[in-house]
């Protein structure tokens, strides 16, 4: 499979969130292969008032004004989530939260790390892929434009449904920006 370079995520966020639906998450792990589909997405940026990167560069979101193609992983509610660091030479900072996978492969790992969950909702959360893929923050800042540890590919399957633009949810700043990507009709999708 085709992996995705630096300029992939080089250019406006927005649009990176978009062209992830359908891509290939690959993490490996106690040499195991496991991967899912990005079936949903959404993006922050810097002047975004519901983006760690909103206003300043701190420790806690220095990724997002980093290189593009790096790790940003923070802890909601105790668990972990993680965003693929992207933006244009002309914006500060930015990253794409990936929100649910498809899983595909290493899918009995995942389960065990999970516990006793039904596929369906295996990974259909940010928090739920984190656990089921065992990202957390030691990859912080990690680089996925090389294969390594967590990496993601060009998927050869032609996407069955189109690419939604809706509302982002589970902010309360900045919910009417149409930056939230999900693929039509797939069952992997959070809520």
């Amino acid at each position: 499979m085709k992996l995705l370079h630096r300029s992939f995520y080089e250019r406006n966020t927005v649009e990176v969130g978009h062209d992830l639906i359908g891509k290939i998450m690959v993490r490996i792990v106690d040499k195991h292969m496991l991967s899912g589909m990005i079936v949903e997405t959404e993006a922050y940026q810097f002047g975004d008032q519901a983006s760690h990167a909103y206003e300043k560069i701190t420790k806690r979101n220095q990724a997002l004004f980093g290189p593009s193609g790096h790790l940003y992983i923070y802890t909601l509610h105790g668990h972990h989530c993680v965003n693929l660091v992207a933006h244009d030479a002309d914006t500060k900072a930015g990253g794409v939260l990936i929100r649910a996978l498809e899983p595909l492969e290493g899918i009995e790992y995942m389960q065990k790390q999970r516990g006793d969950v039904t596929l369906r909702n295996l990974t259909n959360g940010p928090g739920k892929l984190c656990q089921a893929l065992q990202i957390t923050s030691k990859l912080y800042g990690h680089d996925v434009t090389h294969v390594g540890e967590l990496y993601v590919v060009e998927n050869k399957k032609e996407l069955q449904g189109s690419v939604i633009a809706s509302k982002r949810i589970g902010i309360s700043k900045a919910q009417d920006r149409l930056w939230r990507f999900t693929l039509e009709g797939n069952e992997f999708v959070s809520r």
